[in-house]
């Protein structure tokens, strides 16, 4: 094997999305998945290559020479902590952007990173590990958006937001300019977030308020 190889942590509908945009950039090639959720899938065919198996597999794929691994996995909570695992490992985490995406040149893309088909990210926003910017969300201008965070499909954040790491903006949610948006939270879909939203609270609504404590 060849450090063009790469493997996606995942084996259900978001690592299919991942997969397309790898493919599309012709960059890597996926040389299989990995499922710690079902392990009864090991050996099975997904999406054109192979279930290897969960995360048992990842000091065989490192002697095999395999580099490269990307997450496939919505789970805010859980990329934060795999992408650790992985970077602890002295794994490469790529980035993967769609080429129908539009991202500006001064974008900085985390490690891991995934714009997916009509994103828009701006000039001089920042981009963590592991995010994902998802179909037709927009990040505007000199944002800040922390590990592991998902702007959901069709959610737009004005100029200069900070969003703190593992927290999801739901789908279609809007978030004017200059809000500050706290680590682990959940902004529901629809949610029009008009103030700051602190850490590890689920807030929705028009305007958003928070309604309750997440789940730590």
């Amino acid at each position: 094997m060849t450090n063009g190889c790469l493997v996606i942590w995942g084996a259900s509908g978001h690592a299919l999305v991942v997969a397309d945009i790898v493919r599309r950039q012709g960059l890597y090639r996926i040389i299989g998945f990995l499922d710690d959720v079902n392990p009864g899938r090991q050996g099975a065919e997904f999406c054109g290559a192979q279930v290897l198996g969960g995360r048992e597999q990842l000091t065989p794929l490192w002697e095999q020479g395999v580099r490269h691994v990307l997450l496939g996995v919505g789970d805010c909570a859980a990329r934060l902590k795999l992408t650790a695992l992985l970077e602890a490992q002295g794994f490469s985490l790529p980035t993967a952007v769609h080429p129908q995406a539009a991202v500006a040149e001064d974008v900085t893309l985390g490690p891991g990173a995934v714009v997916v088909a009509g994103a828009v990210v701006n000039p001089g926003t920042r981009i963590g590990r592991s995010v994902i910017i998802n179909t037709a969300a927009s990040v505007d201008h000199e944002c800040v958006i922390g590990d592991a965070v998902h702007i959901c499909p069709g959610a737009h954040l004005a100029g200069r937001v900070v969003v703190g790491q593992a927290t999801q903006i739901g789908i279609g949610a809007t978030v004017i300019e200059r809000v500050r948006i706290g680590a682990k939270v959940v902004i529901g879909a629809g949610a029009v977030v008009v103030s700051d939203i602190p850490d590890g609270v689920v807030a929705y609504g028009v305007p958003a308020r928070v309604k309750r404590r997440t789940v730590q």
